[in-house]
């Protein structure tokens, strides 16, 4: 049954022009973590370091991203400069960013096992700061385009198709990385592909920068950044954060996000030892490019079937009910895959891919847009407008349960018997790794599904606490 809903005003329209362009940096975005999930498999198969370590690289530089992403977003909600408050960020994030990627990949097995792990630790919170420079006022930046709720669904769609295909292309990276004719060894070919990447990244996220309008904002209620008000605006700054976590739709927002997100990132890197080590017994010219096409497939789904899907659904049904809807279907394919990871047959392993998709495939188109909505909320209630304070809040939800799902990989990894030194797995390992491909995303997207159950923020409410900030501020009331 669907339920009554509000018709987008042309005033409130975003050209595609717009779109794109904010969509191209989504690619950047996108791309980075998707190499970063390959090439982060060479540190193990291609220098041998051990996985307990390799877990420590994942977790190590996010605890810094529990304080420089809501630093971030309280900076961008209050700079003043003539090109806006978010651009000047993006700008330079993008570059440190790009160039701090390649020289973390800069690396050589002839060196010791210590100094690669120091040296990548080191250059990789480089990266995750300069990829927070660059993402939080990105983020921010989407959810201040459009004061439409529906709008605001189609632009994360449009973003969100765009940024799809990195995780079409860089599954082939696999095919790359291990091809002995290209490159001598995995990790030469780490070294030249980071340059390529890096520098066509640098070029992406640069893009809104360039060429993305941001609102006009009234300065005056903006704080300002100075030393003098040090004292001050440290106050302010941990007000706005409670205040967020005080927002209960925003809550279950994050914490729904890490849930699906991270516990599908734990055992996203163990698709390449299943299809290796299970289906094709250890032998990686056999497997050849089924791992990139496993990749590819599952990312095209979500961009030809998935984002339209859902972005239909939101519209008809509402954005919380398409969010359950497709968690549920997701659970479906997770599941599946129990009897589709088979040795005899291996395109079996593409059939749960459509299912499969439409869990991480609808989570940030759905929940960005619902991220805008709170922001609304959060003025309403506050009088302050704090995207970037919202957005850092969420994406660090994000990249510390990345960080989390990378020390349970490698402590999985460990725990079922993963031996990296080996060619062949025991039958118990393998049996072991697929349980917990199957297990850990099926268990988080539960969670995930018991908090969205009660979120409240609907469209009829959304356009409400439209209305209402309008009229405070003296503009046009939304149309029904």
């Amino acid at each position: 049954m669907t339920q009554a809903h509000y018709e987008t005003a042309p005033e409130d329209r975003i050209s595609l022009g717009q779109k794109v362009a904010f969509g191209v940096g989504m690619l950047g975005n996108q791309m980075f973590p998707a190499a970063l999930s390959i090439f982060m498999v060479v540190l193990v198969k291609g220098l041998g370091m051990d996985p307990m370590l390799w877990g420590i690289l994942f977790f190590l530089p996010r605890l810094m991203d529990a304080v420089t992403d809501p630093v971030m977003g309280f900076i961008s909600d209050n700079t003043r400069s003539r090109w806006g408050r978010r651009k000047p960020y993006i700008f330079i994030g993008s570059v440190v960013t790009g160039l701090s990627f390649i020289a973390m990949w800069q690396i050589y097995p002839e060196n010791s096992e210590l100094y690669n792990f120091t040296y990548f630790l080191l250059v990789s919170m480089v990266f995750y700061l300069g990829l927070t420079v660059f993402a939080t006022p990105y983020v921010a930046m989407g959810y201040e385009t459009s004061n439409d709720y529906h709008e605001r669904t189609r632009l994360m769609a449009v973003a969100q198709w765009i940024g799809q295909w990195a995780w079409v292309i860089v599954p082939w990276f696999w095919v790359l990385i291990y091809d002995p004719e290209l490159f001598p060894s995995p990790d030469a070919a780490a070294r030249e592909l980071s340059i390529w990447v890096g520098l066509f990244c640098l070029a992406l996220t640069m893009t809104p920068a360039l060429f993305c309008r941001t609102q006009v904002v009234d300065e005056g209620r903006l704080k300002e950044l100075s030393r003098a008000r040090l004292a001050e605006n440290l106050r302010s700054f941990v007000d706005d954060f409670v205040e967020a976590f005080k927002c209960v739709p925003f809550r279950r927002l994050c914490i729904s996000t890490f849930f699906v997100f991270n516990a599908f990132n734990t055992v996203a890197g163990f698709s390449f030892f299943i299809i290796v080590y299970y289906i094709f017994n250890g032998d990686a010219a056999a497997a050849g490019t089924w791992p990139a096409w496993f990749g590819s497939a599952s990312a095209l789904c979500t961009s030809f079937l998935v984002i339209p899907v859902i972005t239909y659904l939101s519209h008809r049904l509402g954005k919380r009910t398409t969010f359950m809807l497709s968690q549920g279907i997701s659970l479906v394919g997770y599941a599946s895959f129990w009897w589709c990871f088979d040795p005899s047959n291996p395109y079996l392993m593409l059939i749960p891919l459509p299912l499969f998709a439409f869990g991480i495939g609808s989570l940030f188109t759905l929940m960005m847009s619902m991220t805008a909505d709170v922001c609304d909320l959060n003025e309403l209630n506050t009088g302050s407008r704090s995207e970037g304070v919202f957005g850092a809040i969420y994406w660090w939800m994000v990249k510390f349960g990345f960080a989390i799902a990378g020390l349970l990989s490698g402590t999985i990894l460990a725990l079922v018997g993963f031996d990296q030194e080996v060619a062949a797995q025991t039958p118990d390992t393998l049996e072991r790794l697929k349980l917990a491909y199957i297990a850990v995303p099926i268990s988080g997207t539960l969670i995930a599904m018991a908090f969205m159950a009660r979120y409240d923020l609907s469209e009829e409410k959304a356009y409400a606490i439209r209305k209402a900030l309008e009229a405070r501020r003296g503009g046009r009331a939304a149309a029904a």
